[in-house]
């Protein structure tokens, strides 16, 4: 296995659970950038715009550059850009910013993020009367649910998974497991992916994705970690308790 030369870290699940830190996170993080490895900041947050999302990580204590922080909403939005597509959104409010001065008349595409209360029928129903006419499903991520403070919420997944069901259709989706944003970050490192790890709780879309990208991936036990995500793992990632005991062990390794 090629030494680790970046590491790739999820966010929600890794350094924080809402808006609280894990405990021992924002030590890790200083310690992680004592060693001799490039960051990068990789999430599927699809509520929140890249510069809250900054802010809010720094009232944390999570001093991130914005150059570092990978978002699925940026690079849905560039590849709106790419392919010329007015898209119909369902998302939330408050991503809107990230997506500011695209052409949404007459849509010829459904882009799907965690909208939460505002997935209303109504919105459904005309993002499915686009799928049927032949618009592109797009997910900006496709998880399953994710950790808040107040325990376990649906995310973006299962109204993709209804969509594609009602409309005959399948989406594509442009955040983890997508192999591309992984491949994105290891780019902007200026690193082949083998030398690559990426952290995440998430066994799906962070591990097995970025293991079937190429890269290396370690599996915490934070966030939305359940036993039975071993099973699914099928001993393919080595698994830490949190971020911190990850850390400890990479600087022992690097001496």
């Amino acid at each position: 296995m090629p030494a680790v030369r970046g590491c790739v870290l999820d966010l929600s699940g890794v350094l924080h659970v809402g808006s609280t830190p894990l405990p021992g996170a924002r030590e890790a993080l200083a310690q992680l950038r004592r060693l001799p490895l490039a960051l990068r900041f990789l999430t599927n947050t699809s509520r929140t715009p890249h510069a809250v999302l900054l802010d809010h990580l720094a009232r944390m204590g999570f001093d991130i550059p914005a150059a570092e922080l990978l978002t699925a909403p940026l690079a849905t939005r560039a590849v709106l850009e790419r392919r010329c597509l007015r898209p119909y959104f369902l998302i939330h409010p408050h991503l809107r910013p990230d997506f500011v001065g695209l052409n949404t008349r007459m849509p010829n595409a459904v882009v799907v993020g965690d909208a939460g209360r505002y997935f209303t029928y109504r919105r459904l129903n005309t993002a499915l009367r686009l799928l049927v006419d032949g618009a592109p499903l797009i997910a900006i991520a496709n998880n399953r649910y994710f950790m808040s403070d107040d325990g376990l919420n649906l995310d973006a997944g299962a109204f993709v998974a209804g969509l594609e069901y009602a409309a005959g259709c399948r989406a594509e989706t442009l955040g983890k497991p997508a192999p591309g944003i992984f491949l994105e970050a290891c780019a902007q490192m200026g690193l082949p992916p083998a030398s690559v790890m990426m952290v995440g709780d998430d066994v799906q879309a962070d591990v097995l994705g970025a293991l079937d990208a190429g890269l290396q991936a370690v599996l915490v036990r934070t966030g939305k970690f359940r036993e039975t995500d071993l099973q699914q793992l099928g001993g393919r990632a080595p698994v830490h308790d949190d971020l911190k005991r990850l850390v400890n062990a990479l600087s022992a390794a690097m001496g």
